[in-house]
């Protein structure tokens, strides 16, 4: 099993768009049991490989209860990045 965040940015790979709500329903069955396995931890993680270059911001959203949701993708670095180190 990957590390946490590898399996976070795995998901991106194949050109995927998810947000943290999107993260934690694909990842739950594997991860729910990890400490980090926590919204706040999980938006960080995106925000970091955003602000390192692998995912950009691709669009906002504004649920019914006025909650924002950041989606983020793969640009074409990332993806070959994932790739390429995250197996």
């Amino acid at each position: 099993m990957l590390p946490l965040n590898y399996a976070i940015l795995k998901l991106f790979e194949n050109g995927d768009e998810y947000d943290v709500q999107g993260v934690e329903a694909e990842l739950k069955g594997d991860y729910s049991s990890f400490r980090a396995f926590k919204s706040k931890a999980i938006n960080e993680s995106l925000m970091s490989a955003e602000k390192n270059g692998l995912l950009d911001e691709v669009r906002y959203e504004l649920d019914d209860k006025q909650e924002l949701h950041v989606y983020y993708k793969a640009n074409e670095y990332g993806a070959d990045m994932i790739k390429s180190y995250i197996k």
